[in-house]
Protein backbone atom coordinates (compact mmCIF):
# COMPACT_ATOMS: atom_id res chain seq x y z
CA UNK A 1 0.00 0.00 0.00
CA UNK A 2 1.34 3.30 -0.72
CA UNK A 3 1.43 5.59 2.12
CA UNK A 4 2.74 9.62 2.78
CA UNK A 5 5.30 10.33 4.87
CA UNK A 6 5.13 14.03 5.84
CA UNK A 7 8.86 15.42 6.57
CA UNK A 8 8.20 18.87 7.09
CA UNK A 9 8.44 20.95 10.20
CA UNK A 10 5.60 22.23 11.39
CA UNK A 11 5.26 26.24 11.28
CA UNK A 12 4.86 27.95 14.47
CA UNK A 13 5.69 30.83 16.67
CA UNK A 14 8.28 28.55 18.75
CA UNK A 15 9.91 27.27 15.82
CA UNK A 16 13.83 27.43 16.31
CA UNK A 17 15.16 29.73 13.70
CA UNK A 18 18.54 30.97 12.03
CA UNK A 19 20.05 33.63 14.50
CA UNK A 20 18.96 36.66 13.44
CA UNK A 21 16.47 35.80 11.55
CA UNK A 22 13.28 36.98 12.14
CA UNK A 23 10.78 34.64 14.12
CA UNK A 24 7.02 33.16 12.82
CA UNK A 25 4.27 35.25 13.11
CA UNK A 26 1.21 34.36 12.44
CA UNK A 27 -2.03 37.42 13.12
CA UNK A 28 -5.07 37.14 12.93
CA UNK A 29 -6.99 39.73 10.66
CA UNK A 30 -10.37 38.65 10.28
CA UNK A 31 -12.44 36.45 12.45
CA UNK A 32 -15.71 34.41 12.32
CA UNK A 33 -18.93 36.48 13.71
CA UNK A 34 -21.86 37.68 13.18
CA UNK A 35 -20.70 40.31 11.33
CA UNK A 36 -17.66 37.76 9.18
CA UNK A 37 -18.70 34.69 7.78
CA UNK A 38 -14.57 34.05 7.53
CA UNK A 39 -10.99 33.83 9.53
CA UNK A 40 -7.90 35.02 7.73
CA UNK A 41 -4.70 35.99 9.24
CA UNK A 42 -1.38 37.53 7.85
CA UNK A 43 1.77 35.75 7.84
CA UNK A 44 5.53 36.72 8.86
CA UNK A 45 8.70 34.49 8.45
CA UNK A 46 11.91 34.27 7.25
CA UNK A 47 12.34 32.60 4.10
CA UNK A 48 14.20 30.11 5.55
CA UNK A 49 11.95 29.13 8.21
CA UNK A 50 11.57 25.57 9.08
CA UNK A 51 11.67 22.88 5.80
CA UNK A 52 12.65 24.90 3.03
CA UNK A 53 14.30 25.04 -0.21
CA UNK A 54 17.13 27.42 -0.79
CA UNK A 55 16.91 28.97 -4.55
CA UNK A 56 19.84 29.99 -6.59
CA UNK A 57 19.47 33.60 -5.50
CA UNK A 58 20.75 32.46 -1.91
CA UNK A 59 24.05 31.19 -2.92
CA UNK A 60 24.52 33.80 -5.89
CA UNK A 61 23.89 37.10 -7.00
CA UNK A 62 22.78 36.48 -10.11
CA UNK A 63 20.70 33.44 -9.41
CA UNK A 64 17.31 32.21 -9.83
CA UNK A 65 15.24 33.25 -7.32
CA UNK A 66 12.13 30.84 -6.20
CA UNK A 67 9.59 31.77 -8.48
CA UNK A 68 11.87 31.13 -11.33
CA UNK A 69 13.38 28.14 -10.46
CA UNK A 70 12.71 24.91 -12.69
CA UNK A 71 10.32 22.31 -10.44
CA UNK A 72 11.53 19.01 -11.58
CA UNK A 73 14.56 18.78 -9.04
CA UNK A 74 11.94 18.69 -6.20
CA UNK A 75 9.85 16.07 -7.51
CA UNK A 76 10.93 12.36 -8.26
CA UNK A 77 12.65 9.57 -6.68
CA UNK A 78 15.02 9.95 -4.02
CA UNK A 79 17.01 7.61 -1.50
CA UNK A 80 17.73 8.61 2.00
CA UNK A 81 20.60 7.59 3.46
CA UNK A 82 21.25 7.56 7.09
CA UNK A 83 24.77 9.57 8.76
CA UNK A 84 23.94 9.91 11.97
CA UNK A 85 27.39 8.72 12.84
CA UNK A 86 29.51 10.69 10.65
CA UNK A 87 30.13 13.07 13.23
CA UNK A 88 30.33 17.05 12.51
CA UNK A 89 30.41 16.07 8.76
CA UNK A 90 29.14 14.28 6.66
CA UNK A 91 32.50 13.16 4.25
CA UNK A 92 32.77 11.06 1.16
CA UNK A 93 33.66 7.60 3.47
CA UNK A 94 30.29 8.14 5.33
CA UNK A 95 28.13 7.46 2.72
CA UNK A 96 26.49 4.24 1.41
CA UNK A 97 26.99 5.25 -2.47
CA UNK A 98 26.17 1.73 -3.66
CA UNK A 99 22.59 2.28 -2.02
CA UNK A 100 22.23 5.18 -4.38
CA UNK A 101 20.73 2.92 -7.25
CA UNK A 102 19.27 5.32 -10.07
CA UNK A 103 17.65 7.95 -7.83
CA UNK A 104 18.51 11.42 -8.56
CA UNK A 105 17.49 12.98 -4.90
CA UNK A 106 19.40 12.03 -2.05
CA UNK A 107 18.13 13.11 1.30
CA UNK A 108 20.62 12.46 4.53
CA UNK A 109 19.44 11.73 8.21
CA UNK A 110 21.79 13.26 10.48
CA UNK A 111 19.72 13.40 13.85
CA UNK A 112 18.73 10.69 15.93
CA UNK A 113 15.96 13.23 17.16
CA UNK A 114 15.09 16.56 15.36
CA UNK A 115 15.42 19.14 17.64
CA UNK A 116 12.27 20.99 17.45
CA UNK A 117 12.37 22.81 20.69
CA UNK A 118 15.87 24.52 20.08
CA UNK A 119 18.08 25.64 17.84
CA UNK A 120 21.17 24.01 16.94
CA UNK A 121 24.45 25.61 16.21
CA UNK A 122 26.04 22.22 16.28
CA UNK A 123 24.11 20.58 13.55
CA UNK A 124 25.85 17.93 11.18
CA UNK A 125 26.93 19.81 7.83
CA UNK A 126 28.03 17.98 4.17
CA UNK A 127 31.49 18.27 2.63
CA UNK A 128 31.58 19.49 -1.07
CA UNK A 129 33.66 16.43 -1.57
CA UNK A 130 30.53 14.94 -1.12
CA UNK A 131 28.31 17.26 -3.26
CA UNK A 132 30.96 16.94 -6.10
CA UNK A 133 30.70 13.48 -5.98
CA UNK A 134 27.01 13.32 -5.90
CA UNK A 135 26.86 16.07 -9.13
CA UNK A 136 28.97 13.87 -11.47
CA UNK A 137 26.50 10.87 -10.15
CA UNK A 138 23.85 12.96 -11.89
CA UNK A 139 21.99 14.22 -8.68
CA UNK A 140 20.11 16.96 -8.87
CA UNK A 141 19.17 17.70 -5.76
CA UNK A 142 20.73 17.01 -1.64
CA UNK A 143 18.23 17.47 1.28
CA UNK A 144 19.31 17.07 4.93
CA UNK A 145 17.70 17.76 8.18
CA UNK A 146 20.02 19.82 9.45
CA UNK A 147 19.74 23.99 9.15
CA UNK A 148 22.40 23.87 5.99
CA UNK A 149 24.83 21.86 4.16
CA UNK A 150 27.18 24.30 5.39
CA UNK A 151 28.72 24.88 9.00
CA UNK A 152 26.91 28.04 10.82
CA UNK A 153 29.83 29.94 10.95
CA UNK A 154 30.97 29.00 7.31
CA UNK A 155 31.91 32.60 5.16
CA UNK A 156 33.21 30.63 2.59
CA UNK A 157 29.63 28.09 1.64
CA UNK A 158 31.79 25.83 0.15
CA UNK A 159 28.52 23.20 -0.24
CA UNK A 160 26.42 25.83 -1.26
CA UNK A 161 28.96 26.54 -4.23
CA UNK A 162 29.26 23.14 -5.02
CA UNK A 163 25.49 22.76 -5.81
CA UNK A 164 25.75 25.96 -7.82
CA UNK A 165 28.69 24.32 -9.87
CA UNK A 166 26.95 21.55 -10.34
CA UNK A 167 23.47 22.85 -11.10
CA UNK A 168 21.85 21.14 -8.53
CA UNK A 169 18.53 22.07 -5.41
CA UNK A 170 18.67 22.60 -1.87
CA UNK A 171 16.17 21.05 0.80
CA UNK A 172 16.77 22.11 4.47
CA UNK A 173 15.26 21.20 7.53
CA UNK A 174 13.63 17.95 6.30
CA UNK A 175 12.17 15.70 9.57
CA UNK A 176 13.46 12.15 8.92
CA UNK A 177 12.71 11.06 12.47
CA UNK A 178 10.42 8.38 11.58
CA UNK A 179 11.71 7.38 7.70
CA UNK A 180 13.70 3.95 7.37
CA UNK A 181 17.03 4.43 5.19
CA UNK A 182 15.79 3.44 1.57
CA UNK A 183 13.97 4.93 -1.55
CA UNK A 184 11.25 7.00 -1.19
CA UNK A 185 8.90 9.81 -4.29
CA UNK A 186 9.98 13.18 -3.19
CA UNK A 187 7.40 16.26 -3.55
CA UNK A 188 8.84 18.95 -2.16
CA UNK A 189 7.70 22.34 -4.09
CA UNK A 190 9.13 25.75 -3.34
CA UNK A 191 6.41 28.59 -3.30
CA UNK A 192 6.54 30.89 -6.31
CA UNK A 193 7.52 33.92 -4.75
CA UNK A 194 9.28 36.68 -6.71
CA UNK A 195 12.75 38.17 -5.53
CA UNK A 196 13.39 35.16 -2.62
CA UNK A 197 16.08 33.38 -2.23
CA UNK A 198 14.52 30.70 -0.34
CA UNK A 199 11.09 29.19 0.15
CA UNK A 200 9.53 27.06 2.58
CA UNK A 201 7.98 23.86 1.34
CA UNK A 202 5.79 20.87 2.45
CA UNK A 203 8.20 18.10 1.86
CA UNK A 204 6.44 14.72 1.64
CA UNK A 205 8.06 11.41 1.08
CA UNK A 206 5.89 8.89 -1.00
CA UNK A 207 6.42 5.39 -0.47
CA UNK A 208 7.10 2.86 -3.59
CA UNK A 209 5.17 -0.05 -4.48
Amino acid sequence: MIALIDISQVLNPAIPGWPGEPGFVLEKCAQISPECPVNTAALSLSTHAGTHADAPLHYDATGADSAQTALEAYVGRCVVLDVRDCGAMVEPGDVAWNALGDARRVLFRTYEQFPHGAWDSDFTAIAAEVIERLGALGVVLVGTDAASLDPQQSKTMDAHHAVRRRGMRILEGLVLDDVAPGEYELIALPLRIAGADASPVRAVLRTLE
